[in-house]
């Protein structure tokens, strides 16, 4: 293994902001990504973080990165929500990506939680696959829903 898994820290911000931005492009969003360097050291790395990250680093270099939050479940108790796992494009194949996957699981086990989701693209057969060998169970019939800022005002603005 030429790479090695740590706690993300708030000098890696910019990385994962990298990774963020190239999972967006990715995932053919290339635009949608709001968040900010500031952002991602004030929500992951304050005295309250909002998330926590595991980092896969090469030569002194970040090459991936897993965020996840606890969440709570009112079917299961304590949750774990994997929003991004990621690896960059030229260092995808090496196994990163498993390890950080493992390296949240492992945390989730660990911290007693009862169940970990995240969502993936219908079209991102690679990771659909993967995930299934590992024990997941892909819903189809589950749909995703978003409010973005924009309607998230327009709607509290109309129902005041």
């Amino acid at each position: 293994m030429s790479f090695i898994i740590r706690a993300g820290e708030q000098k890696d911000a910019q990385a994962i902001l990298d990774l963020i931005i190239e999972l967006a492009v990715f995932e053919k969003e290339p635009n949608a990504v709001e968040v900010t360097v500031e952002d991602i050291i004030k929500d992951g790395f304050s005295d309250t973080p909002k998330f926590k990250t595991f980092v896969a680093e090469e030569n002194n270099k970040v090459i991936g990165m897993a965020l996840f939050y606890e969440r709570y479940s009112t079917w299961k108790g304590k949750a774990i929500h994997l929003e991004d796992l990621m690896v960059t494009q030229s260092r995808r194949g090496i196994g990163a990506g498993k390890a950080l996957y493992t390296s949240v699981l492992n945390y989730a086990y660990e911290n007693g939680c009862k169940r970990v989701a995240w969502e993936v693209l219908d079209w991102n057969k690679g990771a659909v696959d993967f995930y299934k060998s590992t024990g997941a169970t892909v819903y189809d019939e589950w749909r995703v829903c978003h409010m973005n800022e924009q309607n998230l005002q327009q709607f509290c603005n109309e129902n005041i």
